[in-house]
C-alpha cells in the first residue's frame, strides 16, 4: 500500500476549508444557504488571490506543479500554522528523489553503535530513537520502566502509535490521553508527506484504522503537529504522578530519526519520582 499524495493533498486542503467561516474573514457569502461547512473553493480562491480553477487544481491534485508562491498564498488565506504550511508544500510539490544509497524505510540502515552507547549512557533521563512511523528503534533503561519494556516486545509491536491505541496499559499511563492520542496522530499525519515514510506510514494507517474507532476519527480530522517539545502527565503504577516535558533532536544523517528525551522540573516532585524510577530501572529493567 503506497501513499496516495494527490489524494491526500485534497483531504487535507478540503479539511483546513472547513475549519474557516466567510464572516469571519471579511467575504461575502455566495448565496444563503451552504451544503457544506466552511470556506467554499471560490472563497478561498478569493482570499487567496489566485483563480478558482487554479485552486481547484490544486485541490484536486491535477498536478504537482504549483510555485511556492501559490501555495504560501493558500496557506496564508486557510491561516496554517508552520507545521501545516510545511505540509502543505511536501504535498503539492513533487516528491525529491531518494539520494543514492539511502535505502527505503521498510529497509532500515542499522543503527550505529555509537547510537546504542550513547543511549546506554543516558542513566538520569528516559531517552529512545523513534523513525517517522513511530517505531522505537533504540531505548535506554529508564525510558523502558517509563513507558514499556520495549525489549519484552516483537520489533513490529515496539510502536509508539500501536502501543497508544492498542496497549491498556498505556492507555492508563498518560493522565490526559485523549490528547496525547491527538498528538500522535498529529504527529503520524505529519510525517506522511515525507516520500520515504509512505509505504511503512501507510500501513500503519490502514492497521490502527482497521483495530480502533478512535484512531479512524482522529486520523480523518488531518490534524499534523511537528515533534518538538511539549509536556505529558504520567500515572505510574510504581513512583505516581510524574509531569516530564520532552524534547526531540533530529540525527542529521539518518533522515527521519528523533531522539526524544524526557526530563522533570529541578525541585519537583516528578523529579524525585523520576528519580526514583530511574534508581529502580538500574536494578530491575533489563538492558536493551
Amino acid at each position: 500500500m503506497m501513499w496516495d499524495r494527490r489524494a491526500e493533498l485534497g483531504e487535507f486542503l478540503r479539511s483546513r476549508r472547513a475549519r474557516l467561516r466567510p464572516e469571519e474573514l471579511g467575504l461575502t457569502a455566495y448565496g444563503q444557504r451552504r451544503r457544506v461547512p466552511g470556506l467554499r473553493r471560490e472563497e478561498l480562491a478569493q482570499l487567496a488571490g489566485v483563480s478558482v480553477d487554479h485552486y481547484i487544481r490544486l485541490e484536486q491534485g491535477r498536478t504537482l506543479h504549483f510555485s511556492a508562491e501559490v501555495l504560501d498564498a493558500v496557506a496564508r488565506a486557510l491561516r496554517l500554522d508552520p507545521a501545516e504550511r510545511a505540509h502543505l508544500h511536501r504535498l503539492a510539490r513533487p516528491a525529491p528523489p531518494v539520494p543514492p544509497g539511502v535505502p527505503a524505510t521498510a529497509d532500515r540502515p542499522p543503527l550505529r553503535a555509537g547510537i546504542h552507547r550513547m543511549l546506554a549512557s543516558i542513566h538520569d533521563v528516559p531517552a529512545y530513537l523513534v523513525d517517522r512511523d513511530t517505531t522505537v528503534l533504540a531505548w535506554n533503561r529508564p525510558a523502558a520502566a517509563l513507558i514499556t519494556d520495549f525489549g519484552a516486545l516483537p520489533p513490529e509491536q515496539r510502536n509508539m502509535a500501536r502501543l497508544t491505541f492498542l496497549d491498556e496499559g498505556i492507555r492508563h499511563l498518560y493522565a490526559d490521553w485523549p490528547t496525547r492520542a491527538r498528538d500522535i496522530v498529529a504527529f503520524l499525519r505529519l510525517d506522511a508527506g515525507h516520500e520515504l515514510a509512505d509505504a511503512s506510514v501507510a500501513a500503519l494507517v490502514a492497521e490502527l484504522s482497521a483495530a480502533s474507532d478512535e484512531f479512524r476519527r482522529l486520523w480523518s480530522e488531518h490534524r499534523v503537529k511537528d515533534k518538538r517539545h511539549g509536556r505529558y502527565l504520567y500515572r505510574h503504577p510504581l513512583v505516581g504522578e510524574l509531569e516530564l516535558a520532552y524534547e526531540v533532536l533530529r540525527l542529521p544523517d539518518h533522515p527521519g530519526l528523533a531522539l526524544v528525551v524526557h526530563t522533570a522540573e529541578e525541585g519537583s516532585a516528578s523529579e524525585t519520582a523520576l528519580r526514583l524510577l530511574t534508581t529502580w530501572a538500574g536494578q530491575e529493567t533489563p538492558a536493551p
